[in-house]
């Protein structure tokens, strides 16, 4: 099912990285990588045509840190990850806070919309979108993409929810052995 004609949209913090609770990953130095990520990504690499990070940010918004330093930590991620023979093709990020209103900020399609800009090849029903929270999943199912929660203490969720994902993973490595 999955192929190179496929785009794999990823969260940021909690899914390529740990997260830092009550806080935001300010300079290289307190970015981790997740371990789940690490062992997962080279065959997410060989399986997706592209690859793409979405992440809200509004710790820029708020002060605690500007666009530079958020521009340190994602060369870093994207440093590591060439040193390893992996590429991703972009990341976004939306600076704004929540409630802004802005069209840029997770569970709105704007991050999606600019990748499908920048990559015309894009085919959002043909992207996955990884997360570890309900906007994740509300911002892949606006953009008719598949989806997948990884974040057990999210389960179960209400029949009701307006953000029912395709897939309910512990990690990326049960993911991974679901999808290939």
């Amino acid at each position: 099912m999955i192929d190179q004609q496929w785009t794999l949209f990823l969260d940021r913090d909690g899914i390529v990285n740990e997260r830092i609770v009550n806080d935001y990953v300010r300079q290289e130095g307190q970015f981790i990588f997740k371990e789940d990520f690490l062992e997962t990504i080279p065959v997410f690499r060989a399986n997706f045509g592209k690859i793409i990070i979405v992440t809200n940010q509004q710790g820029v918004g708020k002060g605690l840190m500007n666009e530079e330093e958020l521009f340190s930590v994602h060369k870093y991620l994207l440093d590591t990850l060439e040193s390893k023979d992996i590429t991703v093709e972009a990341i976004y990020y939306c600076p704004h806070l929540q409630g802004s209103g802005c069209h840029c900020r997770k569970p709105e399609t704007g991050m999606a919309q600019q990748a499908q800009k920048d990559f015309p090849n894009i085919n959002l029903t043909k992207s996955l979108m990884i997360g570890d929270s309900l906007s994740d999943i509300l911002f892949g199912k606006r953009c008719g993409m598949l989806t997948a929660l990884v974040d057990a203490s999210l389960l179960p969720l209400s029949p009701n929810s307006i953000a029912i994902p395709d897939y309910y993973v512990k990690n990326l490595l049960e993911l991974n052995s679901l999808i290939f």
